[in-house]
């Protein structure tokens, strides 16, 4: 029988956009179907012009058409939709931002949107991974577990709220900014992850100067104007120290779990603990300590305390929560940071990469919530 219409759409339906990770047929991608022989020519609607992932979108379609018997090539026409199409879309995905606007007056984009996760019946679970001061590896940790989240099959994204110092894009290896679908921000992703970061707003060598009603701003539509998809983990990269971006999240994340990055010095200990003070008074619940640069492995195999030992269990006791684990210091953890060649993603075999790896283990196991909102569970008057 010969190839119709009916046909095409229907191996095209398990394509999808690969930064909305929806059907481009259920979001009006897919326009004009010309069948001649062995040759299909189609029209794709772009959601924005300069699609970064126009050529992955052209290969995924390419490879479910020419899987038709008969098939031989496919001609693919590109166009963009319309402002009218973009607004379709986002409201589809995101919601018409008036309609789940809180009581409180609104804020840019925002517009007094609802913040998703702090709602009681989301599921995803808010990691904020925080440190006394910087130095310590917060960040490097922060992208190597979020992959390693991503690993275990979870859908996972960052939000990285170190402002001044804003690393996790480069870090992960992301090479294209958002895209912005009628306000909507769709965040790029690497390794399974997605990432919003400050850095993607300003230049990279320019400094943030900005007092703490803007941040607190910003970070607001970091997480209402951005397309998150309901993510299982939602790991937030806080800047070192206390201040007014720790008091925002707090606000804005009251369901967050809160993990303490040190080193096993005793001063970067007892700094890092006025972090976890700080979680305490604001409600936040502190779950664990993660030691990094436990210990460097010579070429002769073993091991060298090159900062001391024993800082992250005694941090762990002080605070009464679970020592999560160790990562050693390896070169290629720092290299791949620097790269944007993560260690968990490249070099998964690694001494460091295992140890992440267990930490996302334990995370995602055995420090989950034991209590989970069920909607359909009320009480009955």
């Amino acid at each position: 029988m010969p190839i119709t219409d009916a046909d095409v759409i229907e191996v095209l339906r398990p394509v999808e956009d690969p930064e909305l990770h929806r059907s481009i047929v259920d979001l009006g991608m897919v326009r004009g179907i010309a069948i001649d022989g062995p040759v299909v020519a189609i029209q794709i609607a772009l959601t924005v012009a300069g699609c970064p992932l126009r050529n992955e979108i052209q290969n995924r379609v390419t490879n479910a058409i020419v899987a038709l018997d008969g098939i031989d090539r496919v001609d693919l026409d590109f166009t963009v939709m319309t402002d009218e199409e973009r607004a379709a879309i986002r409201e589809l995905l995101h919601g018409d931002p008036a309609s789940t606007a809180g009581t409180h007056q609104g804020h840019g984009h925002a517009e007094g949107r609802v913040i998703p996760f702090a709602d009681p019946s989301s599921s995803t679970r808010v990691l904020l991974i925080a440190s006394g001061k910087g130095g310590v590896g917060k960040s490097s940790i922060t992208t190597n577990l979020s992959i390693a989240l991503a690993q275990r099959g979870h859908k996972v994204a960052v939000v990285d709220a170190d402002v001044w110092g804003f690393s996790i894009p480069r870090m992960l290896g992301v090479n294209h900014t958002p895209t912005i679908i009628d306000e909507m921000i769709v965040p790029p992703e690497a390794h399974g992850v997605r990432c919003i970061s400050m850095g993607f707003f300003v230049e990279e060598d320019q400094p943030v100067i900005w007092r703490g009603p803007m941040l607190h701003k910003a970070l607001e539509q970091f997480l209402t104007d951005v397309f998150w998809d309901e993510p299982d983990f939602l790991l937030v990269d806080l800047p070192p120290g206390t201040g007014d971006i720790a008091l925002s999240l707090a606000q804005f994340l009251p369901r967050a779990e809160l993990y303490v990055v040190t080193t096993p010095q005793p001063a970067a200990q007892k700094v890092a603990q006025r972090a976890a003070f700080m979680a305490e008074k604001v409600n936040i619940e502190v779950k664990g300590v993660i030691e990094n640069m436990s210990w460097f492995t010579g070429d002769d195999g073993k091991r060298y305390e090159l900062f001391g030992a024993g800082g992250g269990a005694e941090l762990a006791e002080r605070l009464d929560v679970r020592f999560v684990g160790q990562v050693p210091l390896v070169p290629a953890l720092r290299e791949g940071s620097d790269d944007g060649r993560p260690v968990v993603a490249v070099e998964p075999d690694s001494e460091a990469a295992v140890a992440i790896r267990a930490l996302a283990e334990v995370i995602d196991l055995e420090l989950a919530p034991t209590r989970r909102y069920n909607a359909e569970l009320k009480l009955l008057g």
